[in-house]
């Protein structure tokens, strides 16, 4: 059973850029990198084998509050649910059966997880595992996480995981985050951002592609996935996990 761990905070995962040209699934491409898409593109699927583009924008003037996509957690999971509630949602969204569910602590963070296996969460994407994480103080739901790799599927193969994290990439473009969090094609160490974007209470969505790095002619950089994980953070930047308090050591 893999360890569930929070996801780093927004800025850590953005702040950390690799260095140089980038391509994803497993080759490189005759054309030079493309640039950054326009506004009008910017949820558009790359292809496989094509460059991806860092730092894309969706959109250049801000929205009302109003109209901002709200994240309150995944399907029936709310943020702020005790684990009884939890279960209840999972049931209520997968038909889990009560043995199906695997509980799962962190020692570091001292949260506390439940896992579910979902085949075709996503149409003909293969089989995810769901967590449910809850928080260290507070009990409650603070992060849904999605993940599909050969861990969850041992079918799955690099160009099925380009290919989900296009397909939500697309998705989650045309939702209404705000304009000013939205970031697509971010390249960090051991992967790509593939979208971020936050809720008007600065909760966040966030799709990381993840994989090993090659690098090939003209610095060229080649990213062949091995995970996918897509999360839903109720607080990024301040997560509810265990911190030693100032002062002690």
């Amino acid at each position: 059973m893999r360890k569930i761990y929070l996801i780093p905070a927004v800025v850590g995962l953005l702040t950390s850029i690799a260095a140089g040209p980038l391509a994803a699934q497993g080759a490189v491409p005759k054309q030079k990198a493309a640039p950054a898409p326009k506004a009008a593109a910017a949820g558009a699927p790359a292809a496989a084998g094509t460059s991806v583009a860092a730092g894309a924008n969706s959109a250049e003037t801000p929205a009302a509050d109003d109209k901002i996509k709200a994240i309150d957690g995944f399907r029936s999971a709310k943020f702020g649910m005790n684990e009884a509630d939890v279960r209840a949602a999972m049931t209520k969204d997968f038909n889990a059966k009560p043995d199906a569910i695997k509980a799962q602590d962190n020692a570091s963070e001292l949260t506390h997880s439940i896992l579910l296996s979902v085949p075709e969460l996503l149409p003909n994407g293969g089989t995810a595992e769901l967590s449910y994480v809850f928080g260290y103080k507070s009990k409650s739901l603070i992060q849904v996480g999605a993940v599909w790799s050969k861990g969850t599927d041992a079918a799955i193969t690099p160009e099925k995981l380009f290919s989900n994290a296009n397909i939500l990439r697309a998705h989650f473009m045309g939702e209404g985050f705000k304009p000013d969090s939205i970031a697509v094609n971010m390249p960090v160490a051991g992967g790509i951002v593939m979208f971020r974007g936050s809720d008007a209470k600065d909760r966040s969505v966030i799709l990381l592609l993840q994989g090993t790095f090659e690098n090939k002619e003209n610095n060229q950089r080649v990213l062949t996935p091995t995970s996918l994980l897509l999360f839903y953070v109720a607080d990024a930047k301040s997560p509810d996990i265990f911190k030693l308090p100032p002062g002690q050591f």
